[in-house]
């Protein structure tokens, strides 16, 4: 893609969110909803390879059904209340059919067969968007409104099981990466009515877990999990720092993706919510399976070698890797330092 045009579709996709960031009223914010969406379509579908093509056509079809769930929850709260404030979303009806709309927008819980169907057609690149980028302008959303709704707190703990539960079968990367996104989501969702300080912190990191680990998957040029067996002799440093990262995605200590985890589960045992943290903890450990098991294809086996040598011959990298190196040691380092950064959102 020519470099200029490029540039026009991420300063695109950075005004979309930006506007809806900004909003406080309905209508603004789904605009920047559409702004996003209408942005990340061309990046999408760039390849021009059936699989992108599909994934583009999937994904629009469902973001356009989510943003016209958002517009009809919107005008129809405004009907009924005469406000059209993000704030003042009051009436249950219209309440519910936005929280479905933003779940859909996404990927949440019983709303996600989507994202790794899309994720799959996508590249590495476009993939990390999806992941993060396009998850702040909903999210944003959703910390406006009152979320005090049993059907949200449904879809977080189905999001968290159904995150575990689908990504034990897979043998795609992108797929086990997208099942990895609707379980943190869940994570973020369930916390979010009573601590939005720690949600945002749990999103911050989770953005710096999977910007390593796209970046490394992208290094390696691995999207299976059998290409993940010659890694080891394309980097051999990368691949031992691998396991640590998708252990931190996992939730282990002293890693720090155990952090907000513990401090998720904590916050609902004050709340007196045990059935729920159990079941979140517990969906963590199917989460922790497949990082498992990509630890164990990429660190202790090996490919077919038909050549009598161990190692083979290999280029340097021509891939700028200095983002991965920094996400790399803020995955798995800043365990010690998350105590003051609560303090300092506090």
């Amino acid at each position: 893609m020519n470099p200029y045009i490029m540039s026009i579709f991420l300063l695109g996709l950075g005004l979309g969110t930006t506007i809806t960031f900004m909003s406080s009223h309905w209508l603004l914010a789904w605009m920047g909803l559409e702004i996003n969406t209408l942005a990340i379509i061309p990046l999408m579908a760039q390849h021009h390879h059936p699989r992108s093509v599909e994934a583009s056509t999937k994904y629009f079809l469902t973001q356009a059904t989510a943003a016209a769930m958002i517009l009809f929850a919107s005008s129809t709260n405004a009907w009924i209340t005469g406000q059209w404030g993000i704030n003042e979303l009051s009436h249950p009806v219209p309440l519910t059919i936005m929280m479905l709309g933003l779940a859909l927008k996404i990927g949440m819980a019983p709303l996600h067969t989507w994202l790794p169907e899309v994720l799959q057609g996508l590249d590495l690149t476009t993939g990390l968007i999806m992941s993060t980028w396009q998850k702040l302008a909903p999210l944003s959303l959703l910390m406006q409104m009152n979320l005090d709704n049993p059907v949200m707190i449904t879809m977080a703990i189905m999001s968290t099981m159904v995150g575990g539960w689908g990504g034990l079968n897979q043998t795609q990367l992108r797929k086990i990466l997208a099942y990895s996104s609707i379980a943190h989501i869940g994570w973020m969702i369930l916390v979010l009515q009573f601590s939005p300080s720690l949600t945002l912190l749990t999103l911050a990191i989770y953005i710096f877990m999977t910007l390593s680990i796209f970046s490394l998957f992208k290094v390696n040029k691995t999207t299976s999990i059998n290409a993940l067996a010659t890694s080891w002799s394309k980097s051999p440093t990368i691949t031992a720092l691998a396991p640590l990262i998708l252990l931190s995605l996992g939730g282990l200590p002293p890693l720090t993706g155990f952090g907000p985890k513990w401090m998720i589960l904590s916050e609902l045992t004050k709340q007196e919510l045990n059935t729920i943290a159990t079941i979140t903890a517990l969906s963590a450990l199917l989460s922790l399976y497949f990082y498992l098991r990509l630890s164990y294809a990429m660190t202790l086996t090996l490919s077919p070698n038909t050549t009598p040598t161990t190692n083979q011959w290999r280029y340097n990298t021509k891939q700028p890797t200095f983002h991965l190196s920094i996400s790399t040691i803020l995955s798995l380092m800043l365990l010690p330092l998350l105590p003051s950064m609560v303090a300092m959102i506090n």
